[in-house]
């Protein structure tokens, strides 16, 4: 891959501790600027909004957008009717018609646009959904729980509509899912608790079928005390696959088959790097159309304020 100029939209906590450290780490992947009207970075030049910095920097050939969700489409269709080619952090847009006007603008200009489902590029993912191609599955157990305050301190837009509350990590365990499972799935039932001084929920519990009638089950949760729990367990012809540690470890049946460290967004990197080389564009809606539906046919129930 040729060099590859960034300029990096959003520097919260996201961007600091998973963009940044594998910019660095991609080879001819260079940051030349970020923008942010609330933070900036230590010798990379900052700007308030996202046209200065394309302004002072028209060397730049790509964005990457880690802005809070509602504010990702006038920034990514900004940035690609400039001819710049844009990486959006997931979920890649607040509703799905954004996401598919962003297609279709980005075809336009010959920009090559990428959402980016961090969580695919997990270390065990691709084993899994080669093993499980040729396989009929039976049951799917997804438990996705972690310490809102740990993971989104002070993130109030997560509680807003476009933040997605619970399913802004548990539209990960969504990518992988819709990635390793040989067979579409659908939304059957869904249980949506929402704080009372919220708009999205701080649990979820979702039951899926798939055309087979396969039982998947997910149990999502911002409430988890100490360690966040990212597994997915599948049951298929007589056999178990786990993925735990958000895709890092994989066994199956009681065999160890991987257990790696993460380096999830380098793998988004190099994968963007070589869409752009190609000419091409890769965006998947198969995740935020399960979140849409879960809140399109989800029983909603109101639980206890949350206060951070």
């Amino acid at each position: 891959m040729s060099d590859l100029t960034i300029g990096l939209v959003g520097v919260g906590k996201i961007a600091r501790d998973q963009h940044l450290p594998a910019i660095t780490a991609t080879p001819n992947c260079h940051l030349l600027a970020t923008a942010d009207p609330y933070a900036s970075l230590p010798d990379v030049p900052g700007y308030q909004g996202m046209e200065a910095m394309l302004d002072a920097h028209p060397d730049i050939d790509a964005v990457a957008i880690c802005t809070p969700t509602h504010l990702r489409y006038s920034q990514a269709r900004a940035a690609l009717l400039r001819g710049k080619h844009v990486l959006l952090e997931k979920p890649p847009g607040a509703t799905l018609s954004e996401v598919e006007d962003l297609i279709d603008c980005a075809e336009q200009q010959g920009a090559s646009l990428f959402a980016a489902w961090h969580s695919r590029f997990a270390p065990g993912v691709a084993q899994a959904q080669q093993w499980l191609a040729e396989r009929q599955v039976q049951r799917v157990e997804i438990e996705w729980k972690e310490d809102v305050r740990v993971w989104h301190p002070g993130q109030a837009w997560i509680w807003q509509p476009g933040g997605m509350g619970v399913f802004d990590p548990g539209i990960n365990a969504l990518s992988i899912a819709t990635t390793i499972l040989p067979q579409p799935f659908f939304l059957r039932q869904a249980r949506l608790l929402v704080p009372s001084n919220a708009q999205t929920p701080i649990a979820a519990e979702l039951s899926f079928t798939d055309p087979e009638s396969a039982s998947i089950v997910a149990d999502f949760d911002f409430r988890q005390p100490g360690p966040p729990i990212w597994d997915i367990r599948i049951d298929s012809d007589g056999s178990r696959l786990s993925l735990t540690q958000g895709g890092c470890r994989l066994m199956i049946d009681d065999q160890l088959v991987i257990d790696a460290e993460e380096h999830e967004y380098q793998g988004l990197y190099a994968r963007f790097g070589d869409l752009i080389v190609k000419k091409r564009s890769e965006v998947d809606v198969a995740p935020l159309r399960q979140v849409a539906d879960a809140f399109l046919y989800g029983h909603r129930e109101s639980t206890d304020a949350f206060v951070e």
